[in-house]
């Protein structure tokens, strides 16, 4: 049994107080001095103060209704230096916010105070011709990003299922994986993020230029150690991926191919498994036939030399490509917004009574499933992706779970970790909960040295208390 529980009942100990009027006005003061435009209203704030948080039944209570007390959106490196200024000078905490599709609170303000609105800092300001290094501030959304960078031959390692509407600073601060995970990993294994531009809440807030050792423990801090406001990040060769949709009778055969396809020397970007309930209630591309409810299907990003090896491979393990299309070029929803988180959106939005977990499956994964799928039923249905895990081919399983208490929840938590899972809770508010778990010094240095009065986003960063 874990020692203590891992859903949170109250907000974390220790948040400062809300501004006071009179630190508010000051503050908004300044603002205007600057050129900029406070966000006061109940409207504006109103429309800054949500996130994908309401995937779960735990984060909902304890984060609806939280706002930031004031607003404003800025458009450079310089106007951001000049609000961290201000809000030192008068005391008032600073969260970070960019594009909202975070899903555990990442950007929500704990203690009110101001909300940094980046959408505004939106260039790609290089592309390195040889090495295909480039630099672009937070708040460009990835599917732009990734557009820019196919003009150079390059396209982004990693992107969430959101990449239409996310940003790039919110990814890199409150983010860790998704398609591209099967081939190069997390956004904190080492090589991804390479700099970072980042103003700092000192009492005399500076704008820093960092490389990779010093930038590493800024990412995936949800902003409370430093402010992006460039951040410098490798990209690969780009690839024509062909989106592919294969149906399996049989699960253990579709879990057989889930852990052979990655270990293979296939060049592919992304393998979705779902079970066959999951399968039937996901709204699929245009041409693809719908789900029938029986067959398991598994969705694939694959090279263009992959296919005629995959199409050989599916006769011994009794699958079906049912539909192929080049990715950019099929009608309706793109395969990758059927996988990842969207895969638990599109559930919801039929059945909001479902939530999920986020697990990393011990090898091999055929026991730690059928242990899970004996005890709980069809109050668990399976959702694997691949990924790679310090080096080595793992499968990660975000299951849809029927909502039934936080007791239930529990017991499904702790029963997994009996099994040999790994758990990455999204169901928790601070950093360190929804990942490993413990606490990362490197995380908490940068804060003593970059935010030293803990200004930002107080609460999330668990070993700062």
């Amino acid at each position: 049994m874990h020692p203590t529980p891992d859903l949170p009942e109250a907000l974390p100990a220790g948040l400062p107080a809300p501004a006071s009027t009179e630190q508010l006005d000051a503050l908004a003061h300044d603002l205007r001095a600057a050129g900029m435009k406070p966000l006061r209203s109940a409207g504006d704030l109103e429309g800054l103060a949500a996130d994908g948080f309401v995937y779960s039944p735990v984060l909902q209570p304890l984060l609806c209704g939280r706002r930031a007390q004031i607003g404003v959106a800025v458009s450079s490196a310089e106007e951001v230096l000049q609000v961290a200024t201000a809000c030192v000078r008068h005391g008032v905490s600073l969260t970070v916010r960019g594009a909202a599709t975070g899903n555990y609170g990442q950007c929500i303000p704990l203690a009110g105070g101001l909300l940094l609105e980046t959408s505004g800092l939106k260039r790609l300001r290089h592309v390195d011709a040889s090495s295909g290094v480039f630099t672009a501030e937070p708040g460009i959304v990835l599917s732009d990003l990734d557009q820019q960078l196919q003009e150079h031959g390059r396209e982004l390692r990693l992107v969430p299922s959101t990449m239409r509407t996310a940003s790039l600073g919110g990814y890199v601060a409150g983010g860790s994986g998704g398609i591209g995970s099967l081939r190069w990993g997390f956004l904190r294994d080492p090589g991804h993020l390479l700099g970072a531009e980042v103003v700092t809440l000192e009492p005399q807030p500076r704008l820093l230029q960092l490389d990779a050792r010093a930038a590493e423990p800024l990412n995936h801090a949800y902003g409370c150690n430093g402010i992006f406001t460039a951040l410098t990040m490798a990209s690969a060769a780009a690839v024509p991926w062909q989106q592919l949709v294969l149906e399996f009778s049989s699960w253990d055969r579709a879990l057989e191919a889930s852990q052979q396809w990655p270990a293979s020397a296939l060049v592919l970007n992304a393998l979705c498994t779902l079970e066959a309930p999951v399968a039937a209630q996901l709204p699929w591309p245009q041409g693809c036939p719908p789900a029938d409810g029986r067959a398991h299907r598994i969705l694939l990003l694959a090279a263009p030399d992959a296919l005629p090896l995959l199409q050989s491979w599916l006769p011994q393990l009794q699958g079906a490509l049912i539909w192929q299309a080049p990715q950019g070029q099929s009608r309706g929803l793109p395969l990758r917004e059927l996988t990842w988180n969207h895969t638990t959106l599109h559930l919801r939005s039929q059945d909001p009574d479902l939530t999920y977990l986020q697990l990393l499956l011990p090898q091999p994964e055929g026991p730690a499933l059928d242990g899970l799928r004996q005890r709980w039923g069809d109050g668990v249905l399976w959702h694997l992706e691949a990924v790679r895990s310090m080096g080595r081919q793992r499968l990660a399983c975000l299951p849809l779970v029927r909502w039934r208490g936080r007791e239930d929840l529990q017991a499904l938590i702790d029963h997994a970790r009996e099994l040999g899972c790994l758990l990455f809770n999204p169901h928790a508010i601070t950093v360190e909960d929804g990942g490993l778990g413990v606490v990362d010094a490197d995380q908490v240095a940068a804060k003593h040295s970059y935010d030293p009065g803990g200004l930002l986003n107080p609460g999330k960063l668990r070993g700062w208390r």
